[in-house]
């Protein structure tokens, strides 16, 4: 393959989103003592909290919300199921999840290995992400990520989000790379994918979660990063 700019996403590519954020809202979750307000089921309430985070994601992705709103508003949602209507509370709970998670460290098999195996193939690596600034930077520092990429561009800092084209240009610009040398790596069909259709771009869609069968658009699909070797 004739590229030479690898982008990839991080959450729910590289780091494991979901087994991270379990960790850091059980955490938050006795941290804030929610049993004795009410919230009597950790369980539901993390259930219920993946159920309004995914609907407030997609409406941060299409524009529709901002990111300050997505902090705080998805755990306002979640409280409300237990009939607790405390915005203060959701944004403390907001605040303090944003500051434990990124100190989790879990990643998809195989993460550092093939991070390292495309470093020592001299491909110049970058990520893509809608997630916030500061997050995403501490999430890399705490899972030993950072040193394995040359630019990190999240939604904050480009001010567009994936699917947008724009945020894929400006990664281009910022890295200097071409787009025919450049390729998208992520699981999300709709802003990996869709996204670096929308900028021309190829794109690998990882779907090691098998939550998907197909990406429209894509160039490759792979079901585990190691694959990554048998490509590039």
């Amino acid at each position: 393959m004739p590229y030479r700019h690898l982008f990839f996403d991080l959450d729910h590519t590289l780091w494991d989103f979901e087994a991270n954020a379990l960790e850091a809202l059980k955490d938050v979750y006795h941290q804030k003592q929610l049993v004795n307000q009410g919230v009597n089921s950790f369980d539901l309430f993390y259930t219920r909290y993946l159920h309004h985070n995914a609907i407030l994601w997609d409406r941060y992705h299409k524009g529709f919300i901002s990111s300050e709103d997505l902090k705080w508003k998805r755990m306002w949602r979640t409280l409300l199921e237990f009939n607790i209507g405390s915005e203060l509370l959701a944004k403390e709970i907001g605040y303090e999840f944003l500051e434990v998670l990124p100190t989790k460290k879990q990643l998809f098999p195989h993460t550092h290995e093939i991070l390292t195996y495309l470093k020592e193939k001299q491909y110049r690596l970058h990520l893509i992400t809608n997630g916030f600034e500061k997050t995403q930077h501490q999430k890399l520092k705490h899972s030993g990520l950072s040193v394995y990429f040359e630019e990190v561009v999240t939604s904050e800092k480009s001010m567009f989000v994936k699917p947008q084209k724009e945020i894929f240009d400006f990664a281009l610009q910022l890295t200097g790379a071409q787009l025919k040398e450049s390729i998208m790596i992520g699981d999300n069909p709709d802003a990996d994918i869709q996204g670096a259709v929308n900028a021309g771009m190829d794109s690998i869609y990882v779907n090691h979660t098998e939550k998907e069968l197909v990406a429209k658009g894509a160039t490759r699909t792979i079901r585990h990063l190691k694959e990554l070797e048998l490509l590039f």
